[in-house]
């Protein structure tokens, strides 16, 4: 089992920026992916950003490219949403995502949250206009 905590959300104004951090603890070596999702009142949860564990090759949803920055810290086992320019279509809880190493997923997958197997508890991130 692998057990997620996320911190850093709050309140922002528009084009501020955040930082969300997520610790990852107990078999974290058999993680093979983090991710961020985020979910909006009255929406599904869509994908944010992913990132791959060993080479930290990294992916974002166009929605967010260029404004947000995911990076991880193996030796901490923590992984980092840098958030900037932040728009009030921001607004959403964001879920860190671990998947981990079966041999059946990989970078094609990672924006699917089927394919992620320990889910943190949210955090509320949210910007005003």
């Amino acid at each position: 089992q692998v057990q997620l905590v996320e911190s850093g959300g709050g309140l922002v104004q528009a084009g501020g920026s955040l930082r969300l951090s997520c610790a990852a603890s107990g078999r974290t070596f058999s993680i093979y992916a983090m991710g961020w999702f985020r979910q909006a009142p009255g929406k599904e949860r869509e994908f944010v950003a992913a990132v791959s564990w060993n080479s930290g090759s990294t992916y974002y949803a166009d929605s967010v490219k260029g404004r947000f920055t995911i990076s991880r810290d193996n030796t901490k086992n923590t992984v980092h949403l840098q958030m900037n320019s932040l728009k009030p279509e921001d607004t959403a809880i964001y879920y860190c995502a671990a998947d981990k190493y079966t041999g059946t997923s990989g970078p094609s997958s990672w924006k699917d949250a089927i394919s992620y197997d320990y889910w943190g508890q949210g955090t509320q991130v949210t910007v005003s206009s």
